[in-house]
């Protein structure tokens, strides 16, 4: 009879080590696409969202809808309703269910009926909204109340392809996105989102991911991930500052002040 030979337990352990060397070096590449493929969803939901925002001024004699989450105005409906729970503050949400209702009594839910497409796919378990419009784009105004900047007509938007109409802010929050005009310092946090960067959404239809430059913007969106501890923030670095004019512009479309980096 021919011998039976099984593995030994080196051989066993050495096939062990060479999977474990594969799983490490193949990991990092699957989290990558898997995030490539999460940014890419994304951004096509901020640019549906935009297109809807671009519908809505078309049907409504080119005004804008009010950027404040469900925060109403005289005769301006907010686009999405009260999301966001009262302790938003410290992370609390309101039940999903009840967010998904209050999405579809926003001003823009006749021009995008997907409630899907008003989360992006990294955001919170049990959190349906992680985008905000700008603060500039009819918002609640915190960032600057100065004649002209405060955008109600899309006539008034001069250059469409850089003025940011909405943000991946991550999380539920009242209000828009605000950014300061006259100060050299952030209002809301900047958010860390897609590979250290955030996506935007574009007046002119479009949708981009910037990656932020200031290791100090990333560790400060890091520290304050789904957090608020007020306006006032400045930057450390020069490419800190960077990272601020350049979502500045975005909002304003130029600075009002003037630079010291």
């Amino acid at each position: 009879m021919a011998e039976r030979r099984g593995f030994t337990l080196i051989e066993l352990l050495v096939v062990i080590a060479i999977i474990a060397v594969l799983m490490a070096v193949l990991l990092p590449a699957l989290n990558r696409v898997r995030e490539q493929g999460k940014r890419a969803v994304c951004l096509s939901n901020m640019k549906q969202l935009a297109l809807a925002w671009m519908l809505y001024a078309d049907n409504n004699d080119d005004k804008i809808v009010n950027g404040g989450a469900g925060v109403p105005r005289l005769g301006e409906p907010p686009w999405v309703g009260k999301c966001w729970h009262d302790n938003f503050r410290l992370g609390e949400q309101l039940p999903a269910e009840d967010q998904i209702s209050e999405i579809k009594k926003g001003a823009l839910w006749p021009y995008c009926q997907d409630a899907k497409l008003y989360r992006c796919p990294t955001g919170y378990l049990g959190e349906t909204l992680t985008y905000a419009v700008m603060d500039s784009m009819n918002g609640h105004g915190d960032g600057t109340k100065a004649s002209g900047l405060w955008i109600k007509r899309r006539m008034e938007i001069r250059r469409p392809s850089v003025m940011a109409v909405f943000i991946d802010e991550g999380w539920v929050t009242p209000d828009s996105y605000a950014v300061w005009y006259e100060r050299e310092m952030w209002w809301d946090d900047p958010p860390i989102r897609h590979g250290d960067g955030v996506n935007f959404s574009f007046a002119d239809g479009h949708s981009d991911h910037w990656k932020w430059e200031g290791p100090d913007t990333i560790e400060r969106g890091r520290l304050l991930d789904r957090r608020y501890a007020g306006p006032g923030w400045v930057p450390k670095t020069d490419a800190g500052f960077k990272d601020l004019y350049c979502v500045q512009k975005a909002t304003w479309g130029k600075l009002g002040y003037e630079p010291t980096h």
